[in-house]
């Protein structure tokens, strides 16, 4: 039986689903996910937090635009590094307070995983360099 390694298309392919499901996840599920699992999503205790409401809008900013690159992922390469870049960064210094501090270690199964996998996905997907720059 023949094995069937994965193209760069079939990669491209992948991501632009991926980077579809994630700019969906950034938009519109963060919110939903603080309320039903807040032991892994949200920082705040209950109540109004303007720090909350700024991270919303950051990561559903990061959102729509990721799935505006999921039209054309290579010509949004630098958006997409950046994404995987910043989603390592911000998800280590939160791994870093979540065993800092207990009440909050169910992060490290919540968002902390989920900002990981995040990274890692994208990452894995996304081609390093087009035939033009080869």
């Amino acid at each position: 039986m023949k094995e069937e390694k994965t193209t760069e298309a079939d990669r491209v392919k992948y991501l632009r689903i991926a980077l579809v499901l994630v700019g969906l996840t950034f938009t519109f599920g963060i919110w939903p996910l603080t309320i039903v699992w807040p032991s892994g999503w949200s920082w705040h205790p209950g109540g109004r937090s303007e720090y909350f409401e700024m991270i919303l809008g950051i990561y559903a900013t990061l959102g729509v635009f990721l799935m505006i690159a999921s039209h054309n992922p290579m010509a949004h390469r630098s958006l997409i590094w950046f994404t995987v870049w910043s989603s390592i960064v911000h998800g280590i210094i939160m791994a870093v307070q979540s065993v800092a501090t207990p009440q909050h270690i169910g992060h490290l199964w919540g968002d902390v995983l989920a900002l990981i996998a995040v990274a890692a996905v994208l990452a894995a997907l996304t081609p390093r360099q087009t035939s033009a720059t080869k």
